[in-house]
This record gives C-alpha cells, sequence and structure tokens, in this order.
C-alpha cells in the first residue's frame, strides 16, 4: 500500500475508530496513563503535543488534570467538528493542525514541545515516511510517550509479519519503539506491556 492510500483512509475515516467513535467512548485507561506518566515528569504549564489526536478525548483527560498548553495534530477534519461539538473548552483553548503529521512534524522547532505523545498513531505511518520518527525526535525537548501496538493481538490475516490490518485496507506497522527512538537518542526510561499496547517512555538526552 502506497503513503497517499494510507493517509486516505484516516482523513475520510467514518464509523469504527473514525473520530466520532472515539469521542463516543471518550478518556479510556489508555488516557490516564498518559496523564499519570506526563504529571510525574513536568509541571502543568508544559507544552504538550498529541499526534493524532483524533477528537481530543486524551488531550480532554489531560486538561482535567490541569493541563493548560496542548496541542494535537489530526488528519481527518471531522476530528476538530467532533471535538467542538465533545469538547468545547479543549477545542476553543488548544492549538490544533489538520494535517498528516508529516506535512507539518518539520514546521515545529526543535525543542518545540516539552512532551509528545501517540496513541495507536506511529503504528499507522508508511514505512516511505519513517524519517518522521527523527523529526518527533527533535521537536521533544523532555519527554515523549509511544502507546502502540507493537506485535499480533490476535491472528493475522496478512503474509507479512510486520504488518497486519485493521480492515481491509488500513495497514498497522508492527515496530520496536524501543529500538527505533533510542537509535535517534532518546533514552527509554519505562516500559509497560499491556494486553493491547506497549507504552513506552523517553526522555530527551542531556
Amino acid at each position: 500500500m502506497k503513503p497517499d492510500s494510507v493517509r486516505d483512509t484516516w482523513t475520510n475515516r467514518t464509523g469504527e475508530y473514525s473520530p466520532a467513535y472515539y469521542a463516543h467512548y471518550g478518556p479510556n485507561d489508555t488516557s490516564a496513563v498518559i496523564r499519570d506518566i506526563l504529571s510525574s515528569r513536568l509541571p502543568r504549564d508544559a507544552a504538550v503535543l498529541e499526534l493524532g489526536c483524533g477528537s481530543g478525548r486524551h488531550l480532554k483527560h489531560l486538561a482535567d488534570g490541569g493541563f493548560e498548553n496542548l496541542s494535537g495534530v489530526d488528519i481527518n477534519a471531522e476530528a476538530f467538528d467532533t471535538m467542538r461539538e465533545s469538547y468545547p473548552a479543549l477545542a476553543a483553548d488548544g492549538t490544533f493542525y489538520c494535517e498528516p503529521i508529516e506535512e507539518i512534524v518539520e514546521d515545529f522547532d526543535d525543542g518545540q514541545f516539552d512532551a509528545v505523545y501517540s496513541v495507536e498513531t506511529l503504528q499507522h505511518l508508511h514505512p516511505d515516511v519513517e524519517w518522521v520518527f527523527e523529526e518527533v525526535a527533535r521537536i521533544t525537548d523532555d519527554t515523549l510517550v509511544t502507546a502502540e501496538i507493537e506485535g499480533p493481538i490476535r491472528e493475522s490475516s496478512s503474509p507479512d509479519r510486520d504488518v497486519n490490518y485493521v480492515d481491509n485496507d488500513t495497514p498497522l506497522y508492527y515496530r520496536d519503539w524501543g529500538s527505533v527512538f533510542t537509535s535517534l537518542g532518546l533514552v527509554e526510561v519505562d516500559v509497560a506491556r499491556g494486553d493491547r499496547d506497549t507504552t513506552r517512555t523517553f526522555r530527551a538526552s542531556d
């Protein structure tokens, strides 16, 4: 599958796994994990960026915990319509970018964000845009958190052991995020393996 095709599956996503789908369920256990990690490491005025923020359920949980400087990137315009309906204060107070990650990340300054995190988002980036990971490391001043699926959680229909499909046309690429980001100079400080995701916390090297 080509990078443009992968992007299109999320740009036009409706129904299951769409922004409205996640807004319906609201913050979850992963939201709490992200907030606990960032709360233990950063002040409430820290600049925080979510990659693949969707309608903002994880950011909303951070806002409820007192975080004030929140930003998000998402490819799907519906995400921000849903955010304005479901979390109007977050939509008004945060800074948001409706673009593919690979088309916005280079615009950010070195260390622009005290914390950057992703929840089941980086796993969908096509291998042709893996250069994005170096940019993610570059813009992270202190803490990076990845909550991604790193291996099969059920039998895969794909003959390729490094990719599975959420449905017929939405690929999920398995990567060892510990290796990815330590190779880019970050230091892994914690890892927690759940039933679905592996959550890794990194700090920017001194």
